[in-house]
Parts: structure tokens; C-alpha cells; sequence
């Protein structure tokens, strides 16, 4: 997806609707001059509502609509007649989405499923209609109740992609080669930092026909938790990941030293971060012969599984692929 059209960050003034009046109507007819009250509820006003859309993969359709407003409920009526509902909003927006009060950053909701729904801002409650409140010394009140006024103020979405696998690395380490290599998906690659602006989504088949869903995510650098380069804006992603990859390249000055800084730089995040199920893959290994490998391998840490692959070469890249299943499953 392009970096214009990926959006996961938005905030939107919403607005549900008022409640309508109870009625004080009184029965009358041809026959009955004083009858007894008979006036109906008002109406609930509208709710906001949040809907996942498993087709939908940004917040980019929500960019430009800034200010959304929900329908009133109608009054009620002689009869007992409970007044119309006001009309909801229904907002649909990618799995993974958070909704928060933007002021406060306090939680309302969270989207994980499709055609799941959850109420973002609630309808005023319609008022009481005089019915509600006669009583045997007050057989005929003239009032009711009036309607709840809705609720405003701004709301923010937060969305954080959903994937089984995040890949995690510095710039230039690879990952967006090895995504398009085990997926259809084309991110763009070069031989610069930062040539990732947004995360990737990829599909990747394995055998019996399964398959598991790999982000791309945007390189993190040293003290990417405090705002430095990208990485604060997109660390986020990866909370919602099963399996952490590591990447490193076989270029790299110190392997296990940048493993070190990465797996900080998560920690420092969120630490909780730490307790998903992580792997090393040292990419570019077309560039080691076997002697290189077995060298750099005794100076990898020992309570991460290890393996050298090459996205070039699809040098194991099978065997990686399986180390990843078994991890999911």
C-alpha cells in the first residue's frame, strides 16, 4: 500500500443524537373527555458506532470527514407511542482499530473481528412519557420527561496492524526483500534507510495450503522509543504481532550487539514485548561461506533460535518459513 494512502491515526469531532420528548398527552376521543395520560416515550438518539471491516486496511476513507453527527430521536406521542429512534452512524474501519477520547486517551473500545460492533459515542436516552409517572394521588400529570441531550467531543483511531509475524530490524536489513520474496506483496526496496515508510502486509503460503499473514515493519533505530527516526510512529504495530522475526544482516559490524539494541528498544517500549516468541534470522548470508557462518554463529546469544538465510538465493528460506509455523501453532 502506498505511504499516501496508509493512514492509522485520525481524530474526528462526533456528535451522537439528543433523545426526544416524552409526551403529557391525555386520552380523549368522542367518548371520553378526561381520559387518563397516554403519552408515549421519546425516541433514543443515535449512537456513533464502530464496525470492522476485514477489507478495510487503513483509517484513509476517515481522513477528511472531520466533524460526524448522529440523528435525533423523535418525540413520543398520545397512544403510549414511543417516538423514532434517532439515526445511527455506523463508522467501518480495518481490524486492529482502537478508539479512544482523544483529550483524555481514555479507552472506549477495541475492534479484533469482522462485522464486530461497538458503540463509540451513545444516543441520548429519550425521555419518559407522562404515563410513568401517574400515581393514585396524581392520576392525571400534565408533564414528562424531556429527552437526554447527546454526547460530543473529539475521539481518536489508533489502528494497529494485525499480523501473525512482525518483522523487526534496522533500515536496510532486509525485510521488505525477504517479504516480497515469501508473499505476493511488493514493497518498495532500495539500497537506502528508510525506504519502508509504512508497514506491509503479506500472505505467505506454506504447505497443505496454509498460510500466515508477515508485517513489514518500518525500520527502528537507537532511541526510536523516544521519537528518534520512524520507529515511534509505527512500534505500535508491532504489540498486535504473534511471533517477532529479528533480522540482522550478515554485514553488520556486530550482530549480536544490534539483536541487543532492537530487543531494548522494545523493551523500553513495552516491556510486555518481550514475552511473544521471538527469532533471529541473519539475512544476506549468500554474502558467508560455511567457515564465516559457524564463526558468527558461537557470538549469537543463546536464547534466541538462529538461522542464516538469503532472500536472494532462497537459501533457507523453506526451513524458515517451517521454524515459523511451529511457532504459531
Amino acid at each position: 500500500m502506498a505511504s499516501s494512502s496508509f493512514v492509522d491515526y485520525i481524530k474526528i469531532f462526533f456528535r451522537s443524537g439528543n433523545g426526544g420528548s416524552g409526551s403529557a398527552h391525555l386520552y380523549r376521543d368522542k367518548l371520553t373527555a378526561k381520559g387518563g395520560p397516554d403519552g408515549g416515550d421519546g425516541g433514543r438518539g443515535g449512537h456513533i458506532i464502530l464496525r470492522g471491516n476485514e477489507n478495510v486496511w487503513t483509517l484513509l476513507a476517515l481522513r477528511y470527514k472531520k466533524h460526524i453527527f448522529a440523528g435525533h430521536g423523535a418525540a413520543g406521542s398520545g397512544g403510549c407511542k414511543t417516538g423514532a429512534f434517532g439515526k445511527d452512524v455506523y463508522i467501518d474501519v480495518p481490524l486492529g482499530t482502537i478508539g479512544r477520547v482523544a483529550e483524555t486517551g481514555e479507552f472506549i473500545c477495541e475492534i479484533t473481528e469482522h462485522n464486530q460492533e461497538a458503540v463509540l459515542v451513545s444516543g441520548g436516552r429519550g425521555g419518559l412519557g407522562n404515563t410513568h409517572f401517574k400515581s393514585p394521588t396524581n392520576q392525571t400529570p400534565r408533564y414528562a420527561q424531556t429527552g437526554e441531550e447527546g454526547f460530543e467531543g473529539w475521539y481518536s483511531f489508533e489502528l494497529k496492524v494485525l499480523a501473525d509475524v512482525g518483522l523487526v530490524g534496522f533500515p536496510n536489513a532486509g525485510k521488505s526483500t525477504l517479504l516480497s520474496v515469501i508473499s505476493a506483496a511488493k514493497p518498495k526496496i532500495a539500497d537506502y534507510p528508510f525506504t519502508t515508510l509504512v508497514p506491509n502486509l503479506g500472505i505467505v503460503p506454506h504447505r497443505d495450503h496454509t498460510s500466515f499473514v508477515v508485517a513489514d515493519i518500518p525500520g527502528i533505530i537507537e532511541g526510536a522509543h523516544e521519537g528518534k527516526g520512524i520507529g515511534l510512529r509505527f512500534l505500535r504495530h508491532i504489540e498486535r504481532n504473534a511471533v517477532l522475526l529479528f533480522m540482522v544482516p550478515a554485514d553488520a559490524k556486530h550482530i549480536a550487539e544490534e539483536y541487543a539494541i532492537l530487543l531494548k528498544e522494545l523493551e523500553l517500549y513495552n516491556e510486555e514485548l518481550l514475552d511473544k516468541p521471538r527469532l533471529l534470522a541473519v539475512t544476506k548470508s549468500d554474502l558467508l561461506d560455511e567457515e564465516l557462518q559457524s564463526m558468527i554463529r558461537h557470538e549469537l546469544p543463546e536464547d534466541i533460535e538462529t538461522i542464516f538465510i538469503s532472500s536472494v538465493t532462497g537459501h533457507h528460506i523453506p526451513e524458515l518459513k517451517d521454524i515459523i509455523w511451529k511457532f504459531l501453532h
